[in-house]
């Protein structure tokens, strides 16, 4: 089923990102993981692409193995980085053939070691030029990622919106932010985009702490900002591995609970391809429902 369709008919709705293990171990980790989110109810999940197609391969397998052996609802992750069209059209004709009605447009980050995105002779610059490519020649339901905290490269919020707005009058049909910790940062964000027009859902994008230096790796590779309070907490767990999760679980749950009850059409979750974080997360929102809130009903109804 089409994700934009799930989302006009269904709010909120929850998904989970993974990616394409390297290893047989990791596989069967991914699908138990899959199996375990699955009886919580989740309305997609997406599976990422590795840069230069790395993990194009893997996506598709893993992307139609979802769908097709665990019964879930799945987006692909489609990237510029590396591509020509020709191989981005080999891509989407398999995924299409596999039954996949749902992309994630995205540019891609350079791989390692390089310096700044290249475009490839015969690909696409921008994952605008992406979307518009897959609309204009393809069927699918289509999303995009956006940045609360404004896109590293991108000169300040205005700019940063204004090319956002290009990849919705491109066809994205909806948006998935990139991960943050501070609510306000997202309703500004949602706000700014509002006022540019940009009238699509705007999903967020939260990810469980469960250990604390190895997400601040993560944050300083997106330039995602770990607010004071959170990382005065996680310090003072003293690097106790069972403090940082039960912290990280503790402070998901109460941001989630937060964006759902201002009405935030859904949340996506980042679980690196691991269970419990979410599955503690997101069994606590379903038995909570904060987002009875938005609709002025008691949640405890």
């Amino acid at each position: 089923m089409r994700i934009g369709e799930i989302i006009a008919a269904k709010r909120p709705v929850f998904s989970v990102e993974f990616f394409p293990p390297k290893t047989d171990k990791g596989r069967v980790q991914l699908f138990d993981t899959a199996r375990q989110l699955a009886g919580l109810e989740l309305d997609f999940v997406s599976v990422t692409y590795g840069a230069g197609g790395s993990n194009r391969d893997g996506m598709v397998d893993i992307t139609t193995a979802l769908k097709d052996d665990v019964g879930l609802e799945v987006m692909a992750h489609l990237s510029c980085v590396g591509e020509t069209a020709e191989g981005l059209d080999s891509t989407l004709d398999r995924l299409r053939n596999a039954g996949i009605d749902n992309i994630l447009a995205l540019r891609g980050d350079p791989p390692q070691g390089q310096e700044g995105f290249i475009r490839t002779e015969g690909g696409f610059g921008s994952a605008a030029e992406l979307t518009a490519h897959i609309t204009g020649k393809y069927d699918f339901s289509v999303g995009g990622a956006c940045f609360p905290e404004v896109h590293p490269e991108a000169a300040d919020l205005d700019s940063d919106l204004n090319y956002l707005k290009t990849k919705v009058d491109a066809g994205a049909e909806f948006l998935i932010t990139q991960l943050f910790f501070d609510n306000r940062a997202y309703f500004d964000f949602v706000d700014a985009a509002r006022a540019k027009g940009i009238e699509v859902p705007i999903l967020a994008g939260i990810i469980p702490v469960t250990g604390y230096e190895h997400t601040k790796r993560i944050c300083e590779r997106c330039d995602a900002t770990i607010p004071a309070d959170l990382e005065s907490a996680m310090l003072a767990a003293g690097g106790d591995p069972e403090a940082e999760f039960n912290l990280g679980v503790a402070y998901a749950a109460q941001q989630s609970a937060e964006l759902l009850a201002a009405g935030v059409p859904g949340i996506q979750f980042f679980a690196l391809n691991k269970a419990p974080a979410t599955r503690a997360v997101l069994g606590a929102l379903r038995a909570a429902q904060p987002w009875r809130a938005a609709h002025g009903q008691s949640i405890t109804q």
